[in-house]
């Protein structure tokens, strides 16, 4: 009873932590397309500029209790901002399910490996914004991204997993070289080279099947919205619609549920031959 009142509050907080860092993500993604640092000044509306109280920056809450206007102009508040908030603090309760609570490893790399996962889910939703409303995969964010994750695959040839480090190498470039040659090919209407680089971090983040996964499941929710978009009549078979938000989500689908994903496939062959 104790043990599971102390694993709920734990939860709980976890949570609680990710909203907060969902609010931080939502000023750097304003502050990252106004070209300013998100490391000095208070926030402030976007709309009258006026700057922040602590009751205002209360995540979820804030936006409840103004009703989704701000307290001093009573402009409209963009949903984007709950909805990072509640999607961080969702993916670090996955984060920390999967890569701490099950992990047989020290409790020093439990926490290295939910800090590096933490870390890098922030890059990735902060993408999956910035590319939804500008059409852009920035530099600033996803040279990062794929920073951290070379630096972190780098422990497997510490503890002489060669075979992990070479099959992420290999996704890394593999993927990136498939996006490569539809950028080439199309001229860059198909695709832009942002998902290039993307492609490279994907490789390398999940490697080898989970690669495959993320593909799988972002060019397979790519078509349903694509389609659902054309019929709804919201874009034409011609729009630019972009494509990092589907990796993206393809990468958190690999992420978390990959393995999963794999044993019921390879289950499913076993009963059908």
């Amino acid at each position: 009873m104790i043990y599971n009142l102390i694993s709920y509050l734990i939860y709980f907080f976890v949570f609680l932590f990710g909203l907060e860092v969902g609010s931080f993500l939502n000023c750097v993604i304003y502050r990252l397309q106004a070209g300013e640092s998100f490391l000095k000044g208070r926030s402030y509306c976007p709309h009258c500029k006026h700057k922040l109280s602590w009751q205002d920056l209360i995540p979820i809450l804030s936006f409840l209790i103004l009703k989704g206007k701000c307290r001093y102009c009573h402009q409209k508040i963009s949903w984007q901002y709950p909805l990072v908030e509640i999607s961080t603090g969702l993916i670090f309760l996955l984060i920390f399910n999967s890569k701490f609570l099950i992990s047989n490893e020290f409790l020093i790399f439990q926490f290295l490996n939910f800090l590096y996962y933490s870390i890098v889910s922030c890059l990735l939703i902060i993408i999956f914004v910035y590319d939804l409303k500008h059409y852009l995969i920035p530099d600033k964010i996803i040279y990062p991204a794929i920073t951290l994750a070379v630096i972190f695959n780098f422990k497997f040839l510490i503890f002489k997993q060669f075979q992990i480090f070479n099959y992420s190498i290999l996704s890394a470039f593999g993927a990136a070289g498939f996006f490569l040659a539809i950028f080439l090919i199309s001229r860059g209407k198909w695709l832009g080279f942002g998902d290039v680089k993307l492609g490279f971090f994907m490789g390398i983040f999940l490697g080898f099947p989970n690669i495959l996964i993320a593909l799988f499941f972002a060019y397979l929710i790519g078509a349903i919205i694509g389609i659902g978009l054309v019929f709804a009549k919201k874009k034409t078979l011609k729009s630019e619609v972009p494509f990092g938000p589907f990796l993206i989500t393809g990468t958190f689908i690999a992420l978390f549920f990959g393995n999963q994903i794999i044993n019921w496939y390879l289950n499913f062959l076993n009963l059908t031959i």
